[in-house]
């Protein structure tokens, strides 16, 4: 399994949007920060470890990567990416 992964498609993968389209949008626009850095490339890579803050219409996100992930799956495989470090652990996906 890669030890990394494109930011557009992690995004994807983790159900933090419904479409690969919709999250390479937000990252050009300058809705990420990878490791409070402002991130507009989609193709940046993420890896374990990493915090990304996203500002989606109506919360902001703070998320740990934890795994890259090799494929979109259901809910319960999503949720294993990433650790909610936003507050409100309870929070849905899939806002964008």
């Amino acid at each position: 399994m890669a030890e990394t992964q494109r930011l557009d498609k992690w995004l994807w993968f983790a159900r933090v949007v419904k479409t690969r389209t919709r999250a390479s949008e937000l990252v050009a626009s300058g809705h990420v920060r990878l490791n409070a850095r402002r991130i507009d490339a989609p193709a940046k890579a993420v890896a374990p470890g990493d915090v990304l803050t996203i500002a989606l219409e109506r919360e902001v996100r703070v998320l740990r990567v934890l795994d890259p992930g090799t494929r979109r799956g259901a809910y319960r495989e999503a949720r294993l990416l990433f650790e909610d470090l936003s507050g409100d652990a309870a929070s849905g996906t899939e806002r964008g």
